[in-house]
């Protein structure tokens, strides 16, 4: 399944892809302006087609369809077509590798129309996306949690440290010393805060247990080792609003929608 969900994850993102062309300066919004003629530059004639879609994607990114933005994007298609020109001339065109390359080129662009077309019929909803907030919102819970942590290899390491910390020595100089979490040690272990989902669940019910500024009184073991947990301070929740999260679930929910058909594509094909 984690295989499925790389592959997906990579056909979603080429919805975002477009046409990759120099960044023209954005120039202000006006009305839209008729479409220009392509115009014969030399012996090299512009698509009128290629302009119009070129033109369509940029408007679709905010830009305003002006005689500006025609002229620099006329002028980038010529520039492809000198450097398409002296390939071939090189014989780049007849590489084996190359052509290999280009049929993958070709075959993304296929793919990303496909997904589109796919997604603009099983979009998906802001009532899903509302129900999908809810949901994750309700699991988080309505506590955040501020900890400390070391992390060894060893129980009787952390046995040993926890000896220390009843002797006195610091919480966060021990971590610095001892501990293997290389994205806590230096901050004395200090994790910032946190909900206890945040964690893997041996960590999360010891986390949930401890009182303010107390530390575990035995090892805690986890998939990474075995840990020595300090509560630090506890305070409400506050959950970021809908708005701020849309785009993040968004792409979540449709992740999902493009995994699912995949499955279906795959079942069809008898792919296993």
């Amino acid at each position: 399944m984690q295989l499925r969900k790389s592959i997906a994850t990579a056909l979603l993102a080429a919805l975002a892809g477009t046409v990759a062309f120099a960044q023209a300066p954005a120039p202000a919004k006006k009305a839209a302006a008729p479409a220009a003629a392509a115009a014969k530059t030399g012996d090299i004639t512009v698509s009128q087609t290629q302009l119009d879609l070129i033109v369509k994607e940029r408007v679709a990114q905010g830009q305003a369809d002006t005689p500006e933005l025609r002229a620099f994007l006329r002028d980038e298609l010529v520039n492809r077509e000198l450097f398409i020109r002296a390939a071939k001339a090189k014989g780049l065109d007849r590489d084996a590798s190359m052509k290999t390359q280009m049929q993958v080129a070709a075959d993304s662009i296929l793919i990303r129309a496909y997904l589109n077309d796919y997604m603009g019929a099983n979009g998906v909803t802001d009532e899903a996306l509302k129900k999908e907030y809810e949901t994750i919102k309700a699991g988080l819970g309505d506590k955040e949690y501020r900890a400390r942590h070391i992390l060894v290899e060893k129980k009787e390491d952390a046995e040993g440290l926890i000896k220390q910390l009843q002797a006195g020595s610091k919480f966060e100089d021990l971590a610095k010393a001892n501990s293997k979490d290389p994205g806590s040690k230096d901050n004395g272990g200090d994790l910032d805060w946190a909900v206890p989902s945040n964690y893997v669940k041996p960590f999360a019910d010891a986390l949930v247990a401890l009182q303010k500024g107390k530390y575990t009184p035995t090892p805690v073991q986890s998939p990474f080792g075995f840990h020595i947990i300090q509560l630090d301070d506890i305070r409400d929740a506050k959950a970021p609003s809908f708005e701020e999260v849309k785009a993040q679930l968004t792409q979540r929910l449709q992740g999902q929608v493009v995994e699912r058909h995949l499955i279906e594509l795959r079942t069809k094909a008898g792919v296993k």
